[in-house]
């Protein structure tokens, strides 16, 4: 009889110890688990916190808009040589501070010279698009920016009017592509709102209309590439 007492209780040992054995084992195997988590999660933590520093303050922060002081609150005047063809210019830094200096800045690095216009609307809108240097309508400086800045309330354009490209209902993606209006055009606003008006031509319209735009486009479709495509030469600012 003791002999089998002796022998439950041993069992009943094992199976205790066996018990905590395994308790211990899937504790262990939880804080690892969890430490495991811990180390991951504190690694993209990391990983995440050096992205935003390094885009942030970093040599990799992104290219930003040139700063709207260049305005200066004021009106500039000068020239845009579209090949042969002269065209004086007014750019309102009054009512577009920001949309004026950036268009100040590019053109006074030279960001324009030898950029030609990609694209001409001859029905219902009258534009002459330019300023992408990669002349596929997408393309210009490494920022963007916004808002849009005086737009027209009536969604009219008034010939002459040099207005800021920008992507469809994207008011802060604007770059370097502005259009030219050479004929008077109504052009709805969307999501975003208008379009920024920049400035306006002062001289040379007709001749740059009959140079470039008469012509049409190159399949003859209401949008496309123009015929003759103006290369600018340079922009003069003053």
């Amino acid at each position: 009889m003791a002999t089998d007492n002796r022998a439950k209780r041993e069992q009943l040992r094992v199976f205790q110890a066996r018990q905590v054995f395994q308790a211990s084992k899937k504790n262990r195997l939880r804080k690892d688990h969890w430490v495991s988590i811990g180390a991951a999660f504190g690694a993209v933590t990391l990983a995440a916190l050096a992205l935003v520093g390094y885009v942030t303050f970093g040599p990799g922060a992104p290219a930003k808009a040139p700063d709207i002081a260049i305005s200066e609150n004021r009106e500039w005047t000068g020239e845009i040589m579209f090949g042969e063809v002269e065209v004086g210019i007014v750019l309102d830094g009054v009512n577009a501070p920001q949309a004026t200096a950036n268009f100040v800045d590019l053109a006074t690095k030279g960001f324009y010279n030898g950029v030609s216009c990609h694209s001409v609307s001859v029905e219902v809108v009258f534009v002459m698009q330019c300023g992408d240097p990669t002349g596929t309508g997408t393309g210009g400086p490494e920022y963007r920016f916004g808002p849009v800045e005086n737009a027209p309330l009536d969604q009219i354009y008034p010939a002459g009017t040099i207005a800021m490209s920008r992507i469809g209902n994207n008011a802060e993606s604007q770059g370097s592509q502005f259009f030219i209006v050479y004929e008077d055009s109504t052009i709805p606003n969307d999501e975003a709102g208008g379009y920024t008006v920049l400035g306006r031509i002062t001289s040379g319209l007709d001749e740059f209309v009959e140079t470039f735009a008469t012509p049409g486009t190159v399949d003859e479709v209401p949008n496309g590439a123009p015929v003759v495509a103006p290369d600018i030469r340079s922009i003069t600012i003053r």
